[in-house]
């Protein structure tokens, strides 16, 4: 009977195994999967989105490691956070790269590769430039309000105790901000705090090889064949500190791409985008109401219209510079109906600084352009003049509407008695007098209206030079 138990117990193991091991994801039966994750281009919602996706990806496959491989110049304060916290709270290493050969990481791209559990670069690149864009900078053109010599040694002689100007306190809180962070996030991976400070306040840069000297990455890896063998065998502290012991020389090595709805954040969050979306999408509803019925400029500026609000939305928008935009459409499409001029020059200049006002920050990547400004500023002085010109035309044209339209018109006799009768003229049927006698189906000229009676008289025959026959 013991026996029998036995070999019943040792069979219910037996398939449990085979089940477990059929029912495993691969990169859980080895533990040897290397996924990439490649960063390309300006840091934005897109990006954000994309590596907290591909991060999601990894620990549910049970990877390895995930490779960052980076070359960015830079991007949205906003999504760097968004992308630091991703790794800092991951449960799969990340492996900050930064390559291939000419490749490199500066502004968000440096505080990313500090975040990373293993930094790296390839031979050839560089890391730094790591100062905040200041906000809500001056036009240009504009004199600098920073103080010159001059304007310290006035302040030295007047004691000293005057408030430091908005704008450089600003620029202090920002970088100071900066600072803390990059020093946190070397102080976690045991990484040159010093050098990560001066790569704010300074915007001090670094080669490779200079990198590794000064202890701001790990090591320097020719391609990503090259990085996994000589990470194999470190040992990495996870969130909640956990530790990991690498193996990664024999890894599988396999890349994630961006998903469709990161594909299509990056499109529409590009601020030239977002700005033209917006602007179909307020034209799009305007001519739906000036031509109820249509349909399709209602439903085409509808779709526009939320696109764009939503991408604005996950931009650094300065609403003044918005709220002149809207100015300058609303005084153009009064301009449209009104025709003042002054509305319409007026329209364009808000709708132009509004425009360059739009985005307080002007990240690698998130400016807009200055062609896209100057088309559309283009486009609406060609429909203002487009539509003065119709105005211009209609006045001096006929008169189309009420009793003076209808002189000159051709009229025929329907029935006619002595000096009145009946004419129909312009679709419609008339009653009609006239000092001469005409017969039924002639046709005649009006020459008059006269109390919803029309004065009709016999058309008057052309002259050969006049262009007709005698």
């Amino acid at each position: 009977m013991q026996t029998v138990q036995a070999t019943l117990v040792a069979a219910a193991t037996v398939v449990a195994l085979v089940v477990s091991s059929l029912t495993a994801p691969a990169g859980e039966a080895d533990n040897k999967l290397a996924l990439t994750v490649s960063v390309d281009g300006a840091i934005g919602p897109a990006t954000a989105r994309y590596v907290k996706d591909a991060l999601t990806k990894a620990s549910e496959r049970h990877a390895e490691i995930v490779v960052l491989r980076l070359n960015t110049p830079g991007g949205l304060s906003t999504s760097m956070r968004e992308i630091i916290a991703d790794v800092l709270a991951s449960r799969v290493p990340v492996v900050g790269y930064v390559a291939p050969s000419g490749a490199h990481a500066a502004s968000a791209g440096t505080y990313i590769l500090y975040a990373t559990h293993i930094a790296a670069m390839a031979p050839g690149t560089n890391l730094g430039a790591a100062t905040p864009v200041q906000i809500g900078g001056p036009l240009p053109g504009l004199p600098d309000a920073t103080p010159d010599k001059s304007d310290k040694d006035k302040e030295k002689k007047d004691g000293g105790d005057q408030q430091p100007k908005t704008k450089d306190a600003m620029t202090a809180k920002a970088t100071n901000d900066a600072v803390a962070l990059i020093r946190s996030l070397a102080e976690l991976r045991g990484r040159n705090a010093d050098w990560g400070e001066k790569a704010v306040r300074e915007a001090a840069s670094l080669s490779s090889n200079a990198a590794l000297q000064a202890n701001v990455i790990d090591l320097i890896a020719r391609d990503q064949a090259d990085l996994l063998r000589q990470i194999d065998g470190r040992t990495v502290e996870l969130a909640g500190g956990e530790t990991r012991h690498l193996a990664t020389r024999d890894a599988a090595r396999e890349a994630i791409d961006p998903g469709w709805i990161s594909r299509f954040l990056r499109v529409i969050t590009d601020p030239n985008v977002a700005f033209i979306l917006m602007l179909v999408g307020i034209y799009g509803l305007i001519f739906e109401l000036s031509s109820p019925g249509a349909v399709a400029p209602g439903v085409i500026g509808t779709i526009c219209l939320l696109l764009g609000l939503y991408a604005l939305n996950m931009l650094p928008v300065n609403y003044a510079g918005l709220a002149l935009i809207l100015l300058g459409i609303t005084l153009l499409v009064i301009e449209a109906f009104n025709p003042t001029v002054v509305l319409g020059l007026g329209g364009i200049v808000a709708f132009v600084l509004g425009a360059v006002m739009l985005f307080e920050l002007e990240a690698p990547g998130f400016r807009l352009s200055w062609p896209v400004i100057g088309v559309t500023a283009a486009i609406f002085i060609g429909l203002i003049m487009v539509v003065l010109g119709s105005l211009r035309r209609a006045q001096r044209g006929p008169i189309r509407l009420g009793a003076q339209a209808m002189c000159g018109l051709s009229a025929e006799i329907l029935d006619w008695s002595e000096s009145e009768g009946h004419v129909f003229a312009h679709g419609e049927r008339w009653q009609a007098r006239g000092t001469e006698a005409f017969k039924p189906g002639e046709v005649v000229e009006v020459a008059n209206i006269v109390d919803l009676t029309l004065v009709v008289r016999r058309r008057p025959v052309l002259t050969a030079r006049e262009g007709g026959t005698t």
